[in-house]
């Protein structure tokens, strides 16, 4: 069994079932990220295993012990919350202490567990400092600190990162990931951002309608979607109305074209099916041989810095594709003439 087994999980808020069967299974130090718009279920899946809400139905069991019944200062889980909740009238060394002195640890330890704590985050020197005179960024560290300090078997970050401005933001979920890892504790990350998700986790849970519309690792999430919501929630992507034509080897006709994907397509003969494509995958010009080769007029071009993104109409179809800026190689010209390639394993087949 998983270290941390979550089972059937259900809520339901009056006739409002916001949580529906939701199973996930996550192994001991493993960093899991629940990602999702706002309204699918992921806080209330998180707050479910802190104890901060009751399940409607289902488990949740931490190191083979059932907790459903258990208060959340039973649970031996920490908390970060997307709001900081520091004391403001406790000193930075004091919040980070305050877990120790509610489980009853002697002063003598109390002491120097905050200053590993202090040590752990960056923050050695501003122990006596009161969280107003400390920035966004430090506050959300002493609030991790504190989360760690008593121990816990379970890390829950509840959007910790939502409120910082984008530089802090990506310094601090590095900073996350290095603290997580050196303490191989068992996490899960709730987030909006697709970015913080792929970059930050061992796995990603996509969540809709309450549910777990995928599970993976960030490649598979990103490279492999298996339905049309992940494909079209997480990253850019072009989409093309396709025809199955022959489903052994993956024959499917987009328009008067056909191509070959070389692979077993999961539909029958006749069906409609969406073929999707990451805008990095194409590139201008031929391609090689197996390509498919669409012919186009480029409508924008978007300087990005290191990438450059272009759009381009074909048959009345807006095709966006990505190409590094390289210099002395200016990117198109708006109105221009060209060919696109698109290599067939790039191409993934969405039938759900």
């Amino acid at each position: 069994m998983a270290f941390l087994e979550i089972s059937n999980l259900e809520k339901s808020f009056g006739t409002n079932r916001v949580v529906k069967d939701f199973n996930l299974s996550i192994d001991q130090g493993e960093f899991v990220s629940l990602l999702g718009p706002s309204g699918c279920g992921k806080t209330t899946v998180l707050r479910m295993v802190g104890g901060f809400e009751t399940p409607s139905g289902g488990t949740i069991t931490i190191d083979d012990v059932d907790v459903n019944g258990l208060r959340p200062n039973q649970r031996n889980i920490g908390m970060v919350f997307q709001a900081y909740a520091l004391f403001p009238n406790l000193t930075v060394a004091q919040n980070v202490a305050f877990g120790l002195k509610v489980a009853g640890v002697d002063k003598a330890q109390t002491r120097d567990r905050v200053r590993e704590m202090l040590e752990l985050i960056g923050l050695s020197d501003l122990g006596g400092r009161y969280p107003f005179q400390l920035s966004g960024g430090q506050q959300q560290r002493v609030a991790l600190a504190r989360a760690l300090a008593v121990r816990p078997k379970v890390l829950l970050l509840d959007e910790p990162l939502s409120a910082l401005d984008a530089k802090i933001r990506a310094s601090l979920r590095r900073e996350i990931r290095e603290i997580q890892q050196r303490l191989a504790i068992t996490t899960i990350f709730v987030t909006h951002d697709q970015e913080e998700a792929l970059s930050m986790s061992d796995r990603v849970v996509v969540m809709t309608g309450g549910m777990a519309d995928q599970i993976g690792t960030p490649y598979q999430i990103y490279n492999q979607p298996t339905t049309r919501f992940v494909a079209g929630f997480v990253g850019t992507l072009n989409t093309f109305d396709a025809t199955v034509t022959d489903p052994a080897t993956g024959v499917v006709q987009i328009g008067e074209t056909s191509v070959v994907l070389n692979r077993a397509v999961p539909a029958l003969k006749g069906a409609a099916v969406t073929l999707a494509m990451r805008p990095e995958s194409a590139t201008l010009g031929a391609g090689q041989d197996g390509d498919l080769i669409l012919k186009g007029k480029i409508t924008e071009v978007q300087f990005q810095g290191a990438i450059i993104r272009i759009t381009a109409d074909v048959g009345g179809q807006q095709l966006t594709l990505d190409q590094f800026n390289r210099a002395g190689s200016p990117p198109p010209a708006i109105g221009a003439e060209t060919s696109i390639s698109l290599p067939a394993s790039s191409l993934v087949v969405l039938v759900a």
